[in-house]
This record gives structure tokens, sequence and C-alpha cells, in this order.
């Protein structure tokens, strides 16, 4: 890069110019020289020089002509999809998610693999199972291990910094090692990045859903734990040691304390906090409370949705707890905005939005937007690809 307040190099500006059409082109698909010069505010002349020259270098390719239109057919080009791919892995109580994309963010292959029973430690069951979604993945998407470029791993807690370990994680055995990232790309055959779960929702948020239009931003995870990840300035803050956002254990009226350490809880709903009152297992305690059995958040919520009497009540008391625990962080970070999402916040869909909204404009002096998640499946596993896309790209649309 040229030094500060220096002018660029031409070969520095033509790299610029460069990475903004290969994005462009990751943004909006196969475009003509004519349109991808619009975009760029390049002349024709110089986007024919570019395109050329990101086809000689195998970053691009053409893709077939445009119809239909009248005057000579004008050719389309396309990022060359197979340059680099990646990989991610969602981790969760019951299994492992994983998905294959090429640098485009096509998906190519994914596969779910199921936890099970075995009497392997913690650490080599952990690997072993990382080890078999990511195959299987690969598999579906008919690629190899020598294909993908990078590897993002989703789960609960959150990497220490200063130590390398995961925290917040005690009822995953196997995660808190302090080589599983090492031993993870030995497994794998791929550099690998250990993310925390909420984090990568948020920034999916920030890439394609409710978040897209807002840089200073809160999203709240009620799932069988709960959490929050706190963007500020388009920054996603991680505090000293790795754990901003986990408000799990934050200390609310009618909850008891989190005491002894994060390390010492042996599932979401132990210890104490915010999540023992708007985590999934107390949400179905407090609907079973109402007279609503169900054996899903899902199902808790969609009864009380049905009932008049217990299932309102139901409902402003999840508001009032919700909005309670939120109160504490908008007084804090005072965002303009706060996405909901998770299990319960997408099982009580709009109506509880509304009731949360209505309880917070009560409770916090700042008065942020509320929205609902805006994406209906995988938001963590579509972060973490995210995250891998970004880095990839970093490096392979690097042209200077």
């Amino acid at each position: 890069m040229a030094a500060a307040g220096t002018p660029g190099t031409p070969r520095v500006l033509r790299a610029m110019n460069d990475r903004a059409a290969l994005d462009l082109l990751v943004a909006h698909g196969p475009l003509t020289r004519t349109r991808l010069g619009e975009l760029t505010g390049l002349s024709k002349p110089t986007a024919s020089q570019l395109l050329g020259r990101l086809e000689a270098a195998g970053l691009v390719r053409a893709t077939g002509n445009v119809t239909g239109r009248p005057g000579p057919s004008a050719l389309l080009y396309e990022v060359n999809p197979g340059i680099a791919h990646v990989a991610a892995l969602a981790v969760d109580e019951e299994g492992i998610s994983a998905a294959v994309a090429d640098i485009t963010g096509a998906v190519l292959g994914e596969h779910r693999t199921r936890a099970r029973a075995t009497d392997e430690p913690g650490r080599a069951r952990t690997v072993e199972q990382v080890a078999e979604a990511f195959t299987a993945a690969l598999g579906a998407a008919g690629i190899t291990a020598r294909d993908v470029h990078r590897t993002v791993v989703a789960t609960h807690g959150a990497l220490d910094p200063r130590t390398g370990r995961l925290r917040y994680a005690a009822h995953l055995p196997g995660w808190s090692s302090l080589v599983l990232p090492d031993d993870l790309a030995e497994a794998t055959g791929t550099p690998v990045t250990i993310e925390n779960d909420v984090n990568l929702a948020a920034l999916a948020e920030r890439h394609e859903g409710a978040a897209r239009d807002c840089r200073n931003f809160v999203l709240l995870w009620a799932d069988e734990g709960v959490g929050a990840a706190v963007v500020l300035g388009g920054t996603l803050l991680r505090g000293a040691h790795g754990g901003a956002g986990e408000i799990g254990y934050m200390p609310l009226p009618g909850a008891p304390l989190a005491r002894g350490g994060p390390e010492t809880f042996a599932g979401p709903d132990a210890g104490g906090g915010f999540q023992m009152l708007a985590g999934s297992p107390a949400v179905l305690r407090l609907a079973r409370a109402h007279g609503i059995d169900a054996a899903t958040v899902s199902e808790a919520l969609a009864l009380a949705a049905a009932t008049p009497g217990a299932g309102e009540a139901v409902l402003a008391e999840l508001a009032a707890r919700l909005a309670t625990g939120l109160a504490a962080v908008v007084a804090v970070v005072d965002p303009e905005l706060v996405v909901l999402s998770g299990e319960v916040c997408r099982a009580g869909g709009e109506r509880l939005r509304d009731l949360v909204e209505t309880e917070l404009t009560g409770l916090a002096l700042p008065r942020p937007r509320l929205r609902l998640s805006a994406l209906k499946e995988a938001p963590v596993l579509t972060g973490a690809l995210q995250v891998a896309l970004a880095d990839v790209r970093d490096t392979a649309f690097d042209t200077a």
C-alpha cells in the first residue's frame, strides 16, 4: 500500500480497482464490461483492461452473453468460483452442522452429524466428530480438503485471547483444551478459526439480515442459553477476555446469582443469571406454570399465542424478563438497534417482539429499534461462512 498522505502508485491503484471489481462481481453476480464500468466509475477501456488482467490471472471468467436486447451481444463476466473454497461448522449439544462454499459464497455441500456417546476422551471425541462432519460436507460438495483454504468453527463460549482457552463452554466436553485448534487444523488439513456462535449470528445479520443498515447494534440470542453480541461502529466487541456479550450470567431480579465462574456450569441452564429466566428450559417451566405443557419452546409459545388468558400471561412475563435483561445492556451500550434471535425469539415472533418493545420503552432511557432476526435458517453457520469468505477473499483477491 502507498504511504499515508502520498499519492498511490499505479500498481496500488490497479490493485484497488481490481478488488472493487471483484467485490462487485461477488455482490451482483455476472456483469458486462459496460455495467462493471458504470458501477466502478471506470472508463470502458480501463474496465476492459481490468477484466483482461483478472481473466489472465484466473480470477474471473466469461460466463455467457447478454441476450434479448438490440445490438451486439455483450459478454458476461463472473468471479471464477473454483479459485478457493471455505468450510464452516456450527457445534451445539446435539451435534455438528457443516457447510462448504466456493469463493462466491455458493454453498456446495452440507452435512449434519448427530452427537453420540463414546468412551473416547472429550478432546478426541470432539476432533473425530468435527472431522466426520467436515469430510461428509466435502463429499457432498465434490471437493477435497486440499481445495479448502479456511475453516471456521462456531461454538458456545469464547476464546480467551490471553490463554487461547475456550471459556463459558463447560457443557461441551473436550472444547476447553488449549491444543484443540491445532488438533482441528490437523484433522481437517486446513487453517481453523474457532469463533463464538452468537457473535457469528450477529455478523450474519450485519451482512444479509436485520442489521444491514446499522453499524451500532446488539443481537440478543435466547435459545438453550442466553447471550448477546455487541457491534459498535461496525466492529464486533470482544472484550479483554473474549467474553463480551456473555449476558446469560448477568444478575437479574428473580434469578439466582451465577457464582463460581462459568467454567463450573454443566449446562446452559445452570449457575444462575439471565439465562435462568429466558433460556429455553426457563420458558418451558414458565409455560407449565400456566398450564401449558409442551416438549419444545416452539410448541409452548405457539400454544401460548393461541390460549387466551394463560397464554397471554406467559408471553407478557417472558417479554418482561427479556426487556429487563435488555434494559441493562441498552443502558450501557446505547445501540440504535436490537435484533432478537434464537429459538425463543423466533418462536415468539412479532407478538413477543411488540411486547418486549413496550416493556423496554418503560425501562430504558435510550430507545433502540427492535427487529426480529431476518435469517430464517442457520444464522450461526451463515456467519461462520461469511467470516471464512472474508478472510479468503482478502488473500485471493489481492493483486498488488
